[in-house]
């Protein structure tokens, strides 16, 4: 599947940030805005995009099935997740940390393509990720402040991609406390947290139930791409 254009189809950046100063490709499309160095392209993938990838990832899951993770205070996850790459996040009481295996014992499954893409646009060809974590959020579910910190390679932005009901996206600092902001993520939306910004707070606060109708069900798949090593 071939690269669908961002909101507005623009490579200028005008008078915007340098790309690479956001930690991104040289060549990486202009965002449709930046808030504290995180950027966020609107739009990105088309509804008949969305429904490609969500079949893609159908595989994935059918491959490495979804689980309900614990935190390391054995608490469960109001998300449930799996993962594509080399890597799949895990987390239990023994803590955070990017394991090799699916839970049941099998190699994580292969990043579809249709998402590769995306992540080649922004962050460019050199490097592939390591790891794409999907989450489902059903209704109720959340994700609070944290860093994503569990990499040995910083240089590399996060990226984010929003898959149905929109999502209320918080950004807070590098260090924990003082004041944050908030913008809604919609189905479609690819989000790159790099440069200054790749260790930020962050979290999602709530999603907005039925407010798409991409995944039987109702609910939001969020993808995470990370180079892990």
């Amino acid at each position: 599947m071939g690269l669908q254009a961002p909101e507005g189809g623009e490579k200028a950046w005008g008078g915007m940030e340098d790309p690479t100063d956001l930690g991104l490709a040289p060549d990486a499309p202009a965002p449709t805005l930046t808030t504290r160095g995180v950027a966020l392209w609107k739009g990105w993938l088309s509804r008949p995009a969305q429904e490609a990838m969500l079949a893609d990832l159908r595989e994935v899951i059918r491959a490495a099935p979804l689980f309900s993770p614990e935190t390391r205070w054995g608490k469960k996850m109001s998300v449930q997740m799996t993962s594509a790459g080399r890597y799949g996040w895990y987390s239990d009481r023994r803590g955070y940390r990017y394991e090799r295996c699916h839970p049941r014992g099998t190699e994580w499954p292969p990043i579809p393509p249709s998402v590769l893409t995306i992540w080649h646009a922004v962050a460019g060809p050199a490097r592939a990720p390591d790891c794409c974590l999907v989450n489902l959020y059903r209704e109720g579910a959340k994700m609070g402040l944290h860093q994503d910190r569990d990499e040995a390679d910083f240089s590399w932005p996060v990226l984010s991609v929003s898959l149905g009901d929109d999502a209320l996206f918080r950004i807070g600092n590098l260090e924990r406390g003082g004041k944050t902001e908030s913008l809604w993520l919609t189905s479609g939306d690819v989000l790159a947290m790099g440069g200054p910004a790749r260790l930020v707070h962050h979290g999602i606060d709530r999603t907005r139930p039925g407010s798409s109708d991409l995944l039987t069900g109702g609910g939001r798949i969020n993808l995470t791409l990370r180079v892990v090593d």
